[in-house]
């Protein structure tokens, strides 16, 4: 059994370094729309430090965890997840927002299944990979079970629909699947089928379709598909390199939509300029530098490859959210880790980052 040791101070610093930047960023983006909404400026900071607060408690019970009792219940944890995904489509179950069936009423609180499946899906795929390392090489017996899982839950979440998540979930996927040593030829077959299964989801839903169009030319419908892009460039543009300075956000003022959940990338742009949104995107690069870094050297193939899964989990899902707010990608509707207010979201991302710093302390 290797010595336990206290968990990567960097890691650490750089989640807890993102999770004071959101703390701040979501008062400042939301203070109107709570005035608005509740006659209170504090409503979703009050939230928000809450929802903090259930994360840090919930990342320090899986720092400690022993790791083998979250492998034990791999299976259940993704067969319940799976259930919750099935039960957003039942009506006076699942509960619509904005046209998307992601959410499960519990009273005044919700819950999002699709947060639930990626820890769920990392864990599963962390266990079946590393029962038998060299199955993998095989298509039929070791990369097909795999494909086949993901094509369940994939259907399952586009039925919200949820592309981003979906993608997310892929992306990690994928590099799982080469940390688990797949071949070379198999990775490359699958990233031209998953592009090819992509651009088909695109086609076959015209809403779809609509937002590649508004991406690719958002001034062409600057009131409807392009509304949400063309607000977050007018948002990121006037911050130039020092920002309007904090508090300042004119786009807050109900121009931009979702400010404080999916576009609050674009209000750091806009009150911290080009330095608060290096800085986020700094904190980003060292939290994968240091979880990789924790994988490469995790005591055995279990947590190793849990370790990438939840490192990838948590990057890829940066980049896609930095990436729809810069205008590089389409909108999708994908938070930003640590950064964006939210409950399940929030409290699902710390207990992953709790079980990386768990393989941190036993890390080479």
């Amino acid at each position: 059994m290797p010595r336990r040791r206290r968990p990567d101070l960097i890691l650490l610093g750089s989640i807890l370094a993102l999770l004071t930047i959101g703390i701040i960023m979501v008062y400042s983006s939301s203070a109107v729309k709570g005035y608005v909404q509740y006659d209170d400026p504090y409503h979703f900071l009050k939230m928000e430090v809450i929802w903090i607060s259930i994360g840090l408690a919930v990342m320090g019970v899986t720092m400690r965890l022993d790791l083998q009792i979250l492998r034990r219940f791999a299976k259940s944890a993704l067969i319940l997840a799976i259930v919750l995904l099935i039960m957003v489509k039942i009506p006076g179950v699942g509960r619509r927002v904005n046209g998307a069936d992601r959410w499960i009423g519990l009273g005044p609180l919700s819950i999002q299944p699709s947060e639930v499946i990626k820890l769920a899906m990392v864990l599963v795929m962390a266990h079946l990979l590393a029962l038998n390392p060299y199955k993998i090489k095989s298509f039929r017996k070791g990369l097909l079970p795999i494909l086949g899982l993901l094509g369940l839950i994939a259907g399952l979440i586009m039925l919200q629909p949820d592309l981003g998540t979906t993608l997310a979930i892929a992306g990690t996927t994928f590099f799982m699947l080469i940390a688990a040593g797949a071949r070379v030829s198999h990775m490359l077959a699958l990233g031209g089928s998953g592009v090819g299964l992509v651009v088909a989801a695109i086609a076959a839903a015209p809403y779809r379709m609509r937002r590649i169009t508004a991406f690719l030319d958002p001034w062409a419908d600057p009131a409807g598909k392009g509304y949400q892009t063309i607000q977050a460039l007018l948002a990121l543009g006037p911050g130039g390199l020092f920002g309007l300075g904090l508090g300042q956000s004119k786009q807050k003022f109900l121009y931009l939509p979702e400010n404080h959940t999916d576009f609050i990338f674009a209000m750091i742009g806009e009150e911290l300029g080009f330095v608060g949104a290096s800085l986020v995107v700094i904190l980003f690069f060292l939290f994968a530098w240091r979880g990789f870094r924790v994988a490469m050297g995790a005591p055995d193939a279990f947590t190793g490859l849990l370790a990438v899964g939840l490192t990838a989990m948590v990057c890829i899902q940066a980049m896609i959210n930095m990436g729809v707010v810069s205008g590089v990608l389409p909108v999708t509707g994908i938070t930003l880790p640590f950064l964006s207010y939210g409950g399940t979201s929030l409290v699902f991302t710390m207990l992953g980052v709790g079980v990386l710093l768990n393989i941190s302390r036993e890390s080479k």
